[in-house]
């Protein structure tokens, strides 16, 4: 046998080595791609996990903000009570998709732009709402919600 050449033993480990070392990287892939698939799933919530059904709001307020981010949008409002005191809240709506298929576009709430809005809150208290219905002060009354139990049997997904 020349000097340096691999005996007939090593080059036969070397292959099951290297099938070995192939399965594992394409299950370590297999398992990363289900891992990385997944993460929306963790982040994204259902309606009970952070919403109170039996927490029904009923907000008048002007906008402050309307935010076009995924999974939802949300509407920033200043409400003002009847001592003059404003609390900001935050109103989670259907995903940007859902709105603009509602008739909401970016210019349907310009900051300023006064707003009813039913829903409900945050299970644990803060001035956070799911939102289920806006009502312009022209009456016209849109479906903003895209979990909690108010949708439309027409606009369920």
């Amino acid at each position: 046998m020349a000097r340096g050449q691999p005996r007939k033993d090593d080059e036969e480990v070397m292959k099951k080595e290297l099938a070995i070392c192939g399965t594992r990287l394409t299950v370590g892939i297999a398992v990363l791609g289900s891992l990385l698939t997944s993460i929306p799933l963790f982040a994204h919530h259902a309606f009970q996990a952070e919403f109170d059904d039996k927490k029904a709001v009923h907000l008048v307020g002007k906008v402050t903000k309307m935010e076009w981010i995924n999974p939802h949008a949300w509407i920033h409002i200043d409400v003002t009570d009847a001592d003059g005191k404003v609390t900001s809240w935050m109103v989670e709506c259907g995903s940007p998709n859902i709105m603009l298929r509602r008739g909401f576009t970016k210019e349907s709430l310009e900051f300023g732009t006064v707003l009813t809005v039913d829903g409900y809150q945050a299970k644990n208290g803060s001035n956070r709402a799911n939102g289920s219905s806006v009502t312009f002060r022209d009456g016209r009354r849109l479906f903003v919600g895209g979990s909690n139990p108010d949708i439309p049997a027409e606009q369920r997904q």
